[in-house]
């Protein structure tokens, strides 16, 4: 269960380069409209595990959980089985060749499919559906989630995010009301994704100007890629990392701090940066030095505007809290049909859990005498980047025999 890091976010590299294409010269132009003549439609989300979650329909079968994405370029069912639920009119099956350690991968490729939300309708929207699901999001993310829904989603609307309310409206940009004293950042639209290009300071005193994805779908706060021999690896503090996972396995790097990213007139510090093995970034087909991550982007409440070639930022309810990682050295995931079953699934090297016994394979079942069947996931990771020198008293089975464990927390970066 390696493949469930944290920040899967590289799925879109892979449909970036290899379907955009296929999708454009397969489908008619595809749209999303508001139904009934509303100038403005609001949709409540969930935020799991940092994912914004949205229910829909697809040729009126469902509901099925969809993650907003701005960093996909065509709509990704992840979840195979809707492939005989959906009612696909026709398939063709592809070959992938992903990013990662391992081997490639098929989908299929499908147009002519009609998307619903409440008041909005997507109609003849191409899509790929993979073959296996090789990135478990639902065991991630602990409900059902079945795919990704990007670019025709935000190319028809303005799209305001309001994370203090949970809450989406979409219209034109006049009828949506923009955040009053927000900061407009001019964005550009490439390969289907949201650019912006910003100044980023190291800790070493150096400045660069950076070209990023604005990627509501990566759950970090921000990626650099290692581009054209530029040396970012100069940090003191940094801890190996597997960033993700590709359709050919991890993506590795590292962990470390930046001293300051800018975002129109706000300089958010001491950023959690994760930093990408070159080798691991061939199949970028636009130049660019990284991406920014919704840990950086809930921050604020947003409003992007395809059309316009803007983004509207103004500070929210997160805004003041630090930027911290997980404390603990463990990756967990979640099983079974309520989803309530909590399996580590990589334990870090030297680090706290390591530390502890704790093993792959083994299940959280409490922790400080409260039992995780009662917590959700996202619950469980604020506790584990909580506070350093914390104690927590985890109770775990461990070779198949319950048994009671202290884990000390270390902030590692």
């Amino acid at each position: 269960m390696s493949r469930l890091a944290k920040k899967w976010k590289y799925i879109r590299v892979l449909f970036g380069v290899c379907l955009v294409c296929y999708a454009f010269a397969a489908q008619a132009q595809p749209s999303f409209t508001i139904n009934n003549n509303y100038k403005r439609v609001k949709l409540p989300f969930k935020l799991v595990r940092n994912m914004i979650v949205l229910p829909l329909t697809i040729n009126n079968k469902g509901p099925y959980n969809f993650v907003l994405d701005t960093g996909v370029g065509i709509v990704l069912i992840t979840d195979p089985t809707l492939i005989d639920s959906i009612n696909v009119a026709s398939k063709h099956l592809i070959k992938i060749v992903g990013l990662g350690t391992g081997n490639d991968y098929e989908a299929y490729i499908t147009t002519g499919l009609n998307f619903k939300f409440p008041d909005i309708t997507g109609t003849n929207i191409s899509a790929a559906i993979l073959k296996e699901d090789q990135f478990s999001l639902s065991s991630y993310a602990g409900i059902p989630i079945h795919g990704l829904i990007g670019y025709e989603f935000f190319e028809s609307f303005a799209v305001k995010i309001n994370f203090s309310d949970s809450t989406l409206t979409v219209g034109a940009l006049k009828n949506i009301r923009v955040f009053n004293k927000s900061n407009k950042l001019p964005i550009t639209i490439e390969d289907r994704k949201p650019y912006l290009t910003t100044n980023v300071k190291f800790t070493d005193g150096r400045q660069l100007n950076c070209k990023l994805v604005i990627d509501l779908g990566a759950g970090h706060q921000l990626l650099l890629e290692n581009q054209d021999n530029r040396n970012y690896v100069t940090m003191q503090k940094l801890i190996s990392a597997n960033l993700g996972v590709g359709l050919s396995g991890p993506i590795t790097g590292f962990l470390s701090r930046i001293n300051e990213i800018e975002l129109g007139n706000y300089k958010l510090k001491n950023i959690i940066t994760s930093f990408i093995d070159s080798d691991s970034t061939k199949l970028n087909s636009i130049r660019r030095d990284g991406n920014l991550g919704i840990n950086i982007l809930k921050k604020f409440n947003l409003v992007i505007d395809y059309q316009s070639g803007a983004m509207y930022i103004k500070p929210g309810i997160h805004f003041n809290e630090p930027f911290e990682h997980d404390m603990s050295g463990m990756e967990y995931y979640v099983q079974g049909p309520d989803f309530k079953r909590i399996i580590i699934n990589r334990v870090e090297q030297d680090s706290p859990a390591d530390e502890s016994g704790l093993e792959p394979g083994d299940e959280i079942l409490g922790i400080n005498f409260k039992t995780a069947d009662k917590m959700t996931v996202e619950e469980i990771d604020d506790i584990f980047k909580s506070r350093a020198d914390r104690s927590l008293l985890l109770e775990v089975v461990h070779n198949k025999k319950r048994e009671m464990v202290i884990l000390k927390l270390k902030r590692r970066i």
